[in-house]
């Protein structure tokens, strides 16, 4: 059968191309003579050799071991890199005698950076002819990469990028690089015959960390590795005693290091999260851009904007000089520093959060604590108190409000057509579909009866609220709520949650909803927003990450009004003024406006509860949350009230 020149030339080309796939290929042309065909397949040997990173055959070296030796040491720093080689092209002589073949060399780094990409050329001389026709090649370093010395090795170095900081909006550094000291083994300092096992356990011991672990990944890693164990700020009084144990093991060492950190240890952690080496999760899902022993952010907003913040790594290709430490760059590509990231946060304010906080402890669960300033949103504090076990309780914490959501009640009922002074009824009991509902067992008995809705909100009374149950239904409770901001999708940079208010709810569901209990619940961030709203005049999205951004919540159907927003603070002055919030009189400043709040939650008799406060003082919206409190006064009031006296 007779195949055509086309069809020939195709096929050809499709072997081009899928051996040009696998690294290397070699071109034969049909009028090609014996010795440039058996050259080219020569060459192409070589070129995958290069490209395993074995010596290839057929070389004139004097000693083959020795020659395998050397190459296993000039591509040691390359550690398990390997270059893509092809023959680019072969030129013979004209007695086809001798000749020098053109490497094509690409080497992939990094991924998704530059390659470092190459010719080199190895002179080569025929043996024999006809069937004995071979081809053998003078191996040099230059053969490996351009001009590289025989007393040269290759080395590639990651030029890491610096991470960028997490700044306040005035510039000063929240999270930026703050010595730490590393401590661990440092297997190259065992004394041999010595048990560094022994060490590990000591050093675990000493440290509080697990020492059968510790002692399992010492043992395990390689004769020169620093196995960490712990890492401590610069000023832990702990170093001290550390440096003394130190003393009796020679292979403990307390190295001195950088890392990305807040003003402490404690300093809006779950907000701003953790940096830390990449997991083999991260990297496994990073497709090569992220390696081992890279810094990331694992938590927080450190893991939210990481991208941002870790930059990008570069890389150095050296020729060392065997025997020395002297090198020449043979190719490089910057590292691109991560780029900083502003919040709203304010160290003083931050601080003062977590100082009303800290009396809280483990005792009260979970606790929070968020400012905002209602001018702007922006959210100058977000803390979760120690019982919060590092959980964001302040941006995710999803509960039901109690009284603190009778602002938002407030709101509905006076566009039902009540007034601050309308007169309604507040008994001790109030039944629907024939659940009681009660008031706090706090509730002043002098205050039961007719009193007006001021009243009623100035001393929480459940009763009343749920007595006008007939003018309200699930809607218009959704409908203030959405015009507070409490059900907008948050907006803050970091990961969030409001509140969510069901609009369906009717009956006793309804009633529960009128107390901020039930189906109703939200984070403090949300409550805190509902505060900011009232006192701005206007719906405003809350965010801690400001680059750049000015976030708008979607409009709400029914946009609070400046008459209502007036309204409702005279209600919430009427609190501290006549009501359960009296305590915060005498706090020095603007006057403040508060609504105390309690919610029963699981089972009991009494039920658990929840402590909550919302409060206003100049430009300054504030919530507190503790999750296991006697009442919002007694239990939320006193943290609330230190806040304000301590903000700066």
């Amino acid at each position: 059968m007779r195949v055509s020149r086309a069809l020939v030339l195709a096929i050809v080309g499709m072997l081009l191309l899928t051996a040009a796939g696998i690294g290397s290929f070699v071109w034969l042309r049909g009028d090609a003579s014996d010795a440039e065909r058996s050259a080219r397949t020569y060459a192409g040997g070589v070129a995958q050799a290069l490209a395993d990173g074995t010596l290839p055959g057929g070389l004139e070296v004097a000693d083959r071991a020795g020659a395998e030796q050397d190459y296993d040491e000039v591509l040691r720093g390359m550690g398990s890199l390997r270059p893509t080689v092809s023959v680019s092209k072969v030129d013979l002589a004209n007695d086809e005698r001798t000749g020098t073949v053109t490497f094509a060399q690409s080497w992939t780094i990094h991924e998704g950076k530059k390659p470092w990409t190459y010719t080199t050329t190895m002179p080569i001389t025929r043996r024999g002819s006809g069937e004995h026709l071979a081809w053998t090649g003078t191996w040099s370093h230059a053969v490996i990469a351009p001009e590289l010395t025989a007393d040269e090795r290759l080395s590639a170095v990651r030029d890491k990028a610096v991470r960028g900081d997490i700044l306040a909006e005035d510039g000063t550094a929240l999270v930026t690089l703050r010595p730490v000291v590393r401590v661990g083994i440092d297997k190259t300092l065992a004394k041999k015959g010595s048990d560094v096992s022994a060490t590990a356990a000591a050093l675990a011991e000493a440290v509080g960390i697990d020492p059968a672990a510790y002692r399992k990944a010492v043992t395990a890693a390689g004769s020169k590795a620093f196995v960490e164990a712990i890492v401590y700020r610069s000023e832990s009084s702990d170093l001290a005693q550390l440096s003394n144990i130190a003393k009796k093991y020679p292979e403990m060492r307390l190295l001195e290091d950088e890392l990305p950190l807040a003003p402490t240890s404690g300093f809006a952690r779950p907000i701003l999260g953790t940096v830390g080496p990449a997991t083999a999760e991260i990297i496994e899902k990073s497709a090569g851009r992220i390696r081992q022993g890279s810094l990331v952010g694992l938590s927080g907003l450190e893991a939210a904007q990481d991208q941002r913040l870790r930059g990008s790594d570069g890389f150095a290709v050296n020729a060392v000089q065997i025997g020395s430490d002297e090198t020449r760059e043979l190719y490089a590509v910057s590292a691109v520093d991560g780029l900083p990231v502003t919040v709203s946060l304010d160290e003083a304010v931050q601080e003062a959060a977590e100082a009303a906080l800290t009396d809280v402890g483990d005792k009260g669960g979970a606790s929070a604590l968020v400012a905002i300033r209602p001018s702007d949103m922006h959210v100058l504090a977000a803390a979760s108190g120690a019982g919060s076990q590092g959980y964001s309780t302040s941006t995710l914490g999803q509960y039901p409000p109690g009284s603190t959501f009778k602002a938002v009640t407030a709101l509905a009922l006076l566009r039902s057509g009540l007034t601050s002074k309308t007169k309604i009824d507040c008994p001790k009991t109030a039944t629907v579909e024939g659940r009681a509902f009660k008031n706090n067992d706090d509730y002043p008995p002098k205050r039961l009866g007719s009193i007006s809705l001021t009243s009623a909100i100035a001393n929480s009374c459940n009763t009343a609220l749920i007595s006008q149950l007939d003018r309200l239904d699930g809607a218009d409770l959704a409908e203030a709520a959405a015009a507070l901001g409490l059900t907008a999708q948050p907006q803050l940079g970091v990961p969030g949650a409001l509140g969510t208010v069901p609009a369906d709810a009717a009956g006793v569901d309804l009633a529960a909803s009128l107390i901020g209990q039930g189906r109703v619940v939200t984070s403090p961030m949300g409550m805190a927003t509902v505060a900011a709203s009232i006192a701005r005049g206007s719906i405003g999205a809350p965010v801690i990450v400001i680059d750049g951004r000015e976030p708008k919540p979607s409009p709400p159907s029914k946009p609070l009004t400046r008459k209502e927003s007036e309204e409702l603070q005279a209600l919430l002055r009427a609190v501290v003024t006549d009501g359960s919030a009296s305590f915060l009189k005498g706090v020095p400043g603007d006057d403040v406006l508060a609504k105390t709040g309690t919610a029963e939650y699981g089972r009991g008799d009494p039920p658990p509860t929840h402590a909550w406060m919302i409060g206003i003082q100049g430009d300054v919206a504030v919530a507190v949350f503790v999750e296991k409190g006697h009442s919002g006064a007694k239990t939320a009031g006193p943290i609330l009230e230190e806040f304000l006296r301590r903000m700066p």
